[in-house]
């Protein structure tokens, strides 16, 4: 008698538009929502356009395509002139968010302690929060990294493991066309998983942990083939559905 082959691990792909996109764009969505279909059922498929777009996407994916936003403001209402609270995401048909993207950190200055009250509405919400972390250049050549992605766990993770998920982004990879090897990110995301272990115990191994940074086609199965790999935040190549559904298959 042999053993039966172990069930594929479950895969999140979530393509970050970035300031990309306006109404014609939604052809996009509608072809991957249309795709999504077919993909064996470990793999889930979400796509972050801008908050313009929230609404005619989620009508459009029509529940075959997760549908997420970019930024989140951490208060619930106020007087914060063109922010939008967890709240109105939800309504306008998200269902993830992604907090501390390096290009929050870095261009509008935000810190952990940002980041962590960002995530902890976006849960209070009943949403998923997608934590962005990740080392510069200088870091990494400095050997630092993982003292860096340390420091941006503990100050940025709310207090509860649920609706919860991790993305590696090296900051020097984003948008460069560079990638770190397989086996750096194995390696990288081990700590993370043993951070996350000590944080929130069992809780903690289930937290999903993807990968972010010049994920293309090229290149997807050898980065999602890593060990504690859970998934990618995609970019640029997640703006048309050819490119972003290649990705998505090779999970």
């Amino acid at each position: 008698m042999t053993d039966s082959p172990a069930a594929p691990r479950p895969h999140l792909i979530a393509g970050n538009w970035k300031m990309h996109g306006t109404a014609t764009a939604l052809a996009e969505i509608e072809a991957m929502a249309a795709a999504a279909a077919s993909l064996p059922p470990h793999v889930t498929v979400a796509v972050c356009p801008p908050a313009t777009l929230i609404h005619r996407a989620a009508q459009v994916a029509r529940g075959r395509l997760v549908i997420g936003a970019q930024d989140v403001h951490a208060e619930p209402c106020g007087a914060f002139t063109g922010c939008v609270s967890a709240e109105m995401l939800q309504d306008a048909g998200a269902t993830l968010v992604i907090v501390g993207h390096s290009e929050r950190r870095t261009d509008c200055h935000e810190t952990d302690a940002d980041v962590r009250a960002k995530a902890i509405a976006v849960q209070a919400a009943g949403m998923t929060a997608i934590v962005c972390i990740g080392e510069t250049a200088a870091e990494r050549d400095a050997g630092t990294a993982l003292t860096v992605l340390n420091s941006q766990l503990d100050g940025s993770l709310p207090g509860s493991a649920e609706r919860l998920v991790v993305a590696y982004e090296p900051v020097w990879a984003v948008g460069s066309g560079l990638t770190p090897t397989p086996e750096q990110i194995t390696g990288l995301h081990a700590a993370i998983r043993t951070n996350l272990t000590a944080r929130y115990g069992d809780a903690g191994e289930r937290v999903a942990i993807l990968y972010g940074g010049s994920v293309k086609p090229d290149n997807a199965a050898a980065l999602l083939g890593a060990d504690n790999v859970s998934g990618a935040l995609v970019g640029g190549a997640s703006l048309t559905a050819a490119d972003f559904l290649a990705i998505a298959r090779a999970a």
